[in-house]
């Protein structure tokens, strides 16, 4: 048993506090002072975030800081990508000791183009060596129902990756360690890109077909660009990467790919993201991948295409056909390239 404290109180943060219950841990749930205070009234029950799911009397439920963080062994950040940088700066002078802290979300920040562990390592420099990263295909709606998950803890030290993966362990929630905490970050990141783009497509009236080929060229773009930024290929074939993008690209639990259905359906992007009331993480990372990309000179035409049609007016109808119109090329370059006599 653990002291643990989940930063954050969102759909996320309150499944993974059942979680870490269940695995037998000392589990305390920060939020702001009116989330907190909503879900005291629901007795215990996230309504706003995470409805049907009865919090144990056991998890310690405040809205204050100090309190959350006073034995805190491990800290789980579960925050929206952008704000984790001002909440980062906020808690630094409430930790004490030298517990080991976890990031839950997937994105990029925009005005960096930083991955998150980085922005992590920026905000909270005496905790750098003791960062890790949890990531995998996870709809909070179904571990909060105890639905058997598989995910993954990524870290730099073994023993970090391994810590949380004995943390999170339960019966029903499954923890793979891996090394590789920029694939994983990047997986992470760019399919809810590919899952707001199978969204379009759905919302179009589009089929299967056209959502398998966006998943499969979405997964070669992923890969292309997150080894340029230093992943390791097999990272992308594993859960952070194709396991990731299939649940986020055909599940209804997706907010991406639900704010893609309805800017395919032809409502507005403010609109789209004021009717969602939750953060749709894929909108500002496909900002971001479309830099990082352009600095890089990385071909990612699925992202190029989404970032017109957010962005620059685009008619989604006209950024398939973009899409499909490109100049022929083969599937797998580097198969082609190892033949020299094809």
């Amino acid at each position: 048993m653990i002291n643990v404290t989940v930063i954050g109180s969102g759909s996320w943060g309150t499944a993974l506090s059942l979680v870490l219950s269940d695995g037998r841990n000392k589990v305390t749930l920060w939020g702001r002072e009116q989330e907190i205070h909503d879900i005291h009234k629901n007795q215990r029950e996230n309504k706003a975030y995470l409805p049907g799911v009865q919090l144990p009397d056991g998890i310690n439920i405040t809205s204050d800081i100090d309190e959350a963080l006073a034995e805190a062994e491990l800290i789980v950040l579960s925050i929206p990508s952008q704000s984790l940088r001002e909440v980062c700066s906020h808690i630094r002078p409430f930790i004490k000791g030298m517990p080991i802290i976890v990031n839950t979300a997937k994105g990029l920040e925009i005005k960096t183009l930083s991955r998150l562990s980085q922005v992590i390592k920026e905000e909270l420099p005496l905790y750098s060596k003791n960062i890790a990263v949890l990531s995998g295909p996870s709809h909070a709606e179904e571990v909060g129902r105890r639905i058997p998950t598989a995910i993954v803890s990524a870290a730099e030290d073994k023993r970090i990756a391994e810590y949380v993966q004995d943390a999170f362990m339960t019966p029903y929630f499954r923890v793979y360690t891996n090394p590789d905490v920029i694939g994983v970050e990047m997986a992470g990141a760019l399919k809810n890109i590919i899952a707001v783009a199978t969204g379009i497509s759905d919302g179009l009236g589009f089929g299967d077909n056209s959502k398998a080929a966006l998943i499969t060229r979405g997964l070669a773009e992923i890969a292309r660009l997150g080894t340029k930024m230093g992943g390791e290929l097999l990272t992308f074939a594993g859960l952070c990467g194709v396991g990731d993008l299939v649940v986020t690209c055909t599940s209804m639990h997706s907010r991406n790919r639900r704010a893609g259905i309805q800017i395919g359906q032809g409502k507005p992007l403010e609109q789209v993201l004021r009717d969602m009331g939750m953060v749709v993480e894929g909108i500002k990372t496909t900002r971001a991948a479309y830099e990082i990309a352009a600095k890089n000179q990385v071909d990612v035409p699925i992202t190029e295409e989404l970032h017109n049609i957010l962005f620059k007016g685009l008619d989604p109808k006209k950024g398939v056909s973009n899409l499909m119109e490109r100049s022929k090329t083969h599937e797998v370059e580097e198969i082609v390239l190892n033949r020299k006599d094809w």
